[in-house]
């Protein structure tokens, strides 16, 4: 069987379920603009695919006159002429082949680039609802399987329409023009290549989607034991003998399918052998007896033998060319989808610089929701058929208070307060449903993104190092930094006994999600980090969290060190870490309950006093409203992190 057919047998194991999907409105107008830049290439692509075809079909008919006239006429000179003449066009129709697929190659490459990039630049302006609700792995098969989709349509369904169709239109008016009945008869039996062949298609398309739903379980279950948190539960609580049982049931079920799927696929390609070698026979039984009764040549039969063997496999291929479009439409249209959602936090073409200078942080009469499910994303990417409506409940109520450069602004108060989420806000992380946050009199939401990303700094409570080395999760903060500057920040964040004790000090690989290092260390190596930046202003999510007592006082200094100077709002459970704020705001059911510094707030005998108590003295919890301290306050649907 010629690659053709081959191309015809896969395209029939696509699942043509997707003829029944909608495209949605605007993916064809959005194809034709990804894909102008290309038209040039492409048209001198297509070019060469139509004279590939074309070449094709020429050689038949060389060997058509070099049996006729040369081996049965004796002329040796015309076989030798016509041989070499053959020999030529095979040359010229492999390098066009050859062409043509460099270039396909180049085309979709640089397609698939220009599109990955693209999606993942615009993911990552996505504001941080997006990610709280998006399933990670839904977002890599965007960048990966749709991505790889798009580019097909530029360049393997493409040169497939348009090559076999110059292929089967040049083939039968060939094989017409040389015995129109036998080509008829010929014809008949496509019926009956065809229908197998979507038949036991059909078959393939359900074991296909099978194998994928398995492989997916498969994949989900080695996903969740092989990173270091699923395997320190698996180590724990796991019995290694159901482990292995559970694996070798998920993989069994994947070998079954993939047994069924070959036995089906062997089945397809020896019927479809079976009925190419039949219509031969046909060619040569009919063809043979016309050229017996010399009513047909025999180098006619053989050409015509010739091109029964280069039509079957396009016209296969062709028979199955709507689902392979529509799939490829399917793709472009997820791609879209993504690329056409909006981010909440964007910048305005008018966007200014904050002005220079300490900063002083302004919140006016802010207030603020979650943004719901319909506004941050898409149903596709939650595994739900219609993404919810319903407004998030007000997490933050007219909440008013200045900064002035260089103070420190301490937030307490009850798990589900709303102190996490404040400190987002003056990341500009979100961006307020009502008031105004400020830097230097400037509205966030008219400084340029990049301005805010500069000026801000964050430790959070749980602190994310990327899988790689200490360096680098240090540098990322500052790539430029000096190696004075990278041994100033560990130095100050007391970490370099933990650098002297790793293999390759800086250049140690720290692991997934840091974990060769303990809470602590991981903790003063993004206090590191946030040192090694030196922004302006600090928002510490309670960022001695995981520090034992010995460690909080060995970073104590490095803390001093790193708001010195510096704007900080520090949010904080532990109320010994902030009794020298300038400021303590004391959050309560999205309110600011008090405010004032420690001892006022102590005299005063309200809840700061009781939080205090409650830590200090071993009093039970303090119930304040309709939440209790030692309950969790109901979160929005939106954030899977808990607003502090």
């Amino acid at each position: 069987m010629n690659p053709g057919a081959w191309h015809g047998v896969h395209s029939l194991q696509k699942d043509d379920q997707v003829l029944k999907h909608k495209v949605a409105p605007g993916t064809i107008p959005g194809i034709l603009r990804f894909g102008r830049p290309y038209v040039g290439i492409l048209a001198f692509f297509l070019g060469l695919v139509v004279l590939d075809a074309a070449a094709g079909v020429v050689n038949p008919l060389i060997y058509r006159q070099l049996i006729n006239h040369g081996i049965l006429g004796g002329n040796g000179a015309l076989v030798v002429k016509l041989a070499l003449m053959a020999a030529g066009v095979s040359i010229v129709d492999a390098g066009l082949t050859f062409w043509q697929r460099q270039i396909a190659a180049k085309v979709g490459l640089e397609i698939l680039y220009d599109l990955r990039t693209k999606v993942f630049v615009h993911i990552q302006q996505m504001s941080l609802a997006f990610f709280t609700r998006a399933r990670t792995g839904a977002l890599v098969s965007r960048l990966n399987s749709d991505v790889s989709g798009v580019r097909d349509a530029f360049t393997d369904i493409l040169s497939t329409a348009v090559g076999n169709v110059v292929t089967v239109t040049l083939v039968l008016v060939a094989m017409f023009s040389l015995s129109w009945r036998l080509t008829l008869a010929i014809l008949i039996l496509v019926p009956v290549f065809l229908l197998p062949a979507r038949y036991v298609g059909r078959r393939l398309r359900v074991l296909t989607r099978e194998t994928f739903d398995r492989l997916g379980e498969m994949n989900n279950l080695m996903v969740e034991r092989f990173n270091v948190a699923g395997a320190m539960v698996a180590k724990v609580f796991g019995q290694p003998e159901n482990e292995e049982a559970l694996f070798a049931l998920q993989a069994g079920r994947v070998r079954d399918i993939g047994l069924k799927a070959s036995t089906y696929g062997r089945l397809l390609f020896i019927g479809l052998s079976l009925v190419a070698s039949l219509g031969v026979a046909v060619v040569y039984g009919w063809g043979g007896l016309e050229a017996v009764h010399h009513t047909l040549d025999v180098g006619t039969v053989i050409a015509l033998m010739s091109y029964l063997l280069r039509l079957y496999g396009p016209l296969t291929a062709l028979s199955n060319l709507q689902v392979d479009v529509m799939t490829t439409l399917v793709s472009f249209e997820r791609v879209f989808e993504v690329l056409n959602l909006k981010p909440t936090v964007a910048e305005k073409p008018d966007a200014r610089p904050i002005p220079s200078g300490p900063i002083r942080i302004e919140f006016e009469h802010v207030g603020f929701r979650y943004p719901t499910a319909q506004e941050v994303s898409l149903a596709s990417l939650e595994s739900v058929a219609v993404l919810s409506k319903h407004p998030e409940r007000e997490v933050l109520r007219d909440i008013s208070f200045v900064a002035e450069p260089g103070q420190m602004i301490a937030l307490v108060g009850p798990s589900g307060a709303g102190k996490t989420t404040l400190g987002q806000l003056a990341a500009r992380l979100y961006d307020v449903r009502a008031g105004a946050i400020r830097f230097n009199g400037l509205d966030l939401r008219d400084a340029t993104l990049g301005a805010v990303r500069g000026a801000v700094g964050m430790v959070m409570q749980d602190a994310h190092l990327f899988h790689d080395t200490l360096r680098a999760n240090l540098l990322y903060a500052k790539p430029a930094a000096s190696e004075a500057e990278l041994a100033a920040a560990v130095r100050d964040a007391q970490i370099t006994s933990v650098v002297a004790s790793l293999p390759q000090g800086l250049d140690t690989v720290i692991g997934d999600r840091g974990h060769r290092l303990s809470g602590g260390e991981k903790q003063r190596v993004a206090i590191a980090r946030l040192l090694l930046k030196a922004p302006p202003v600090v928002i510490l999510d309670e960022a001695t969290a995981h520090l034992d007592s010995e460690s909080e006082r060995a970073i104590h200094e490095a803390f001093l060190s790193a708001l010195r100077g510096r704007t900080s709002l520090v949010i904080a459970h532990r109320l010994s870490t902030i009794h020298h704020a300038d400021l303590i705001l004391v959050l309560n059911e999205g309110r600011i309950a008090e405010r004032g510094r420690h001892e006022l707030l102590l005299q005063a005998g309200g809840l700061y006093a009781q939080l205090y108590r409650t830590q200090f003295a071993g009093k039970g919890p303090v119930r304040l409203g309709a939440a209790a301290l030692d309950q969790s306050v109901p979160l929005p649907a939106a954030a899977r992190q808990k607003p502090e």
